[in-house]
């Protein structure tokens, strides 16, 4: 019976997977689209957010019933919370990471993984080299995995919401360093912001962010390792 459960469980995974690069595609389709109307494949050229008709009205929208898409399908596959939660970073993450495959074979771009992209634009643009959202999918696809496949066996500690709380501060230091371009000239208006062009990227606050972010996987993968050197001192053979 646990047997046809876990094999339920991976259906639901590769399900998920399936969907997830389903929409990828045709998140890729929709940029390619929108990019070729604004003559902007690579995003990082002088004034990459041009205002052409009222584009940014339905851009902005789209980008959030992604977001609704996306996590609904997380919030339907899993049966606990914690599974609900692992399902719905899994699908971020595969979409995530296909959209810049699908991307790459439907117009040539991005030509390498350093190649600056313009990542999300809500609530402001946000930029980034694509190796840095790709590097937080590859996170989120291991997370989920193992939030939605494997069952805790042990109850939640009081230090998890210390790792949460990392987590957190991960998340609002990533965003930090995806806006701080356009932050620093946001004063100056709509105009400055559409035609802002970054020049560094801060690996070194990014990485602390990813390390930060990455606690909770950190946590799980402890736990794993806990629960198989465990396994041995649990068996007590009877001589006979």
């Amino acid at each position: 019976m646990k047997t046809d459960a876990r094999k339920s469980d991976w259906d639901r995974w590769w399900l998920v997977v399936i969907y997830a690069m389903a929409m990828a595609w045709v998140e890729s389709a929709v940029v390619f689209y929108l990019r070729s109307m604004i003559d902007r494949i690579e995003p990082y050229q002088p004034n990459p957010l041009p205002i052409i008709g009222g584009f940014a009205s339905v851009e902005l929208p789209r980008e959030f019933a992604t977001l609704v898409m996306l996590f609904a399908v997380g919030a339907l596959a899993g049966r606990t919370w914690r599974a609900r939660c692992g399902y719905a970073v899994i699908a971020f993450g595969v979409w995530d990471i296909f959209y810049y495959v699908f991307l790459k074979i439907i117009c040539g771009w991005p030509h390498s993984l350093l190649d600056w992209d313009i990542l999300f634009l809500l609530p402001m643009p946000w930029w980034g080299p694509v190796l840095s959202p790709v590097l937080i999918s590859l996170m989120m696809i291991l997370w989920g995995t193992f939030a939605s496949q494997f069952e805790r066996t042990h109850p939640a500690s009081l230090s998890n919401w210390r790792v949460w709380m990392l987590n957190l501060a991960g998340v609002v230091l990533a965003l930090y360093v995806f806006m701080a371009d356009t932050i620093a000239v946001s004063r100056d208006g709509l105009e400055a912001i559409r035609i802002m062009l970054p020049e560094n990227f801060n690996w070194t606050l990014f990485c602390v962010a990813l390390l930060f972010m990455g606690m909770p996987l950190l946590k799980l993968l402890w736990e794993r390792m806990a629960q198989r050197d465990s396994i041995p001192a649990d068996i007590n053979p009877q001589e006979d």
